[in-house]
């Protein structure tokens, strides 16, 4: 497995060294890229005799002292033999690169270029690093998918205690382990992620809805496009942009969500029902604006479409996951959701909690499992949550695959 490893200009970039001869014990191939800066606390020559191999240090060959030719590119082929991509240390001008698209030496081109899992471990200034602009940043990156391994707490080189030191190695090199491990455990399978609300319309001007964001579904239908998968995401109304190489279908109302995945339910391996489907519908709808009067009037109220429940009655080889967001008695609804409506895997959280569920980039949930476990997960990001929701997916698939073939 090859891993490239990028390393950019802060004081932290002398422990690449140490990291690169981690990832080789691990039987990694390593392969150096240096960014200008970085270059001035660490010499290519030491990162090329520690690989074995020749250190990139610009984007272009003539700069590196070598015959330009017409098939020199080299950023998209290494882009193309990458089985990871590592950068540590990321400082705060390179994170803002990637989050902003920008591509003005090799590193930032390659990291537009790869379709690789990306690892950034960032270290800076405490300060930096609790900047707005910074954890905008930061936020964005995990959003399209890259894995952060958040700075440690401990004396910087400035002199004073704080967040912003590059994380321990063992736990970066553990981190891409892990990855690595799992970027492809969902290779040749089909998985269909329904995310975001749906809208009820009273008139042309008014609908009911819900605060979902959409951001659950979202991560996990990125989530499940770097570990393989062919991933379908059916979306409500979002503000959201699609994530990158997964098949997109808009729809607005809960017929149309039940519409769309039912069509594509009998080909999916998968179904992540993350979307907050409306529960009711006005029971008629005007065709022109309801004017304001001066009388109270009342909207009378029918139930949509149980999506799930149909799923579950319907579901033949294929796992099943639901979602269900409550705000009492919660396991107790939950249990009642799991078995009622025939689900293999139910993943619940609190919203009445705060900083976590609708419309937030964190989350907390308990998953609970056909086979009577519930494991629950404390607050984190949303994509750490959807790795850990598609973990139980994937137990879930190869315990059903060796109990096929025994």
């Amino acid at each position: 497995m090859r891993i490239i490893l990028g390393v950019t200009g802060c004081i932290a970039a002398y422990k690449a060294a140490e990291l690169l001869r981690l990832l080789q014990k691990r039987d990694f191939e390593v392969v150096v890229v240096m960014t200008r800066n970085a270059q001035r606390f660490i010499t290519p020559m030491t990162m090329a005799a520690l690989s074995r191999h020749r250190v990139v240090t610009d984007l272009y060959p003539q700069a590196r002292g070598q015959a330009e030719t017409a098939t020199d590119i080299e950023h998209i082929q290494f882009a193309n033999s990458a089985d990871l991509l590592l950068v540590a240390p990321a400082t705060a001008n390179v994170l803002a690169k990637f989050a902003a698209g920008l591509a003005d030496d090799f590193l930032s081109t390659l990291f537009l270029a790869t379709t690789a899992p990306v690892v950034v471990a960032p270290a800076m200034n405490v300060n930096m690093w609790n900047h707005p602009t910074v954890q905008e940043n930061v936020r964005s990156l995990q959003s399209r998918g890259v894995h952060v391994v958040e700075p440690d707490e401990g004396y910087l080189a400035e002199g004073i205690d704080g967040k912003g030191r590059l994380a321990n190695l063992e736990t970066i090199v553990g981190t891409v382990v892990d990855i690595i491990q799992s970027s492809q455990d969902l290779k040749d399978e089909t998985v269909v992620v329904t995310a975001g609300p749906t809208c009820e319309d009273i008139d042309p001007v008014r609908y009911i809805s819900n605060r979902s964001s959409g951001k659950m579904g979202y991560q996990l239908a990125t989530v499940s496009q770097l570990r393989g998968a062919k991933t379908i995401l059916i979306s409500g109304p979002s503000r959201l942009e699609p994530p990158l190489n997964v098949e997109f279908v808009s729809v607005r109302s809960t017929d149309e969500m039940r519409e769309r995945v039912l069509s594509y339910w009998p080909q999916c391996d998968i179904l992540i029902k993350a979307a907050a489907v409306a529960d009711f519908r006005p029971r008629e709808f005007s065709s022109q604006k309801i004017k304001k009067g001066a009388q109270g009037r009342c909207l009378e109220l029918v139930p949509t479409p149980d999506i799930l429940s149909e799923l579950g009655r319907q579901k033949q080889n294929q796992i099943l996951v639901g979602f269900a967001a409550e705000t009492e008695e919660i396991l107790e609804n939950a249990l009642k959701k799991l078995r009622g409506k025939n689900l293999d895997i139910l993943v619940v959280n609190d919203v009445t909690e705060p900083g976590v569920g609708f419309d937030s980039d964190t989350n907390a949930v308990t998953i609970l499992i056909t086979d009577g476990r519930q494991v629950h997960v404390g607050k984190r990001s949303k994509r750490e949550v959807a790795d850990q929701i598609l973990n139980y997916v994937v137990e879930l698939k190869n315990k059903r695959k060796r109990g096929h073939r025994l």
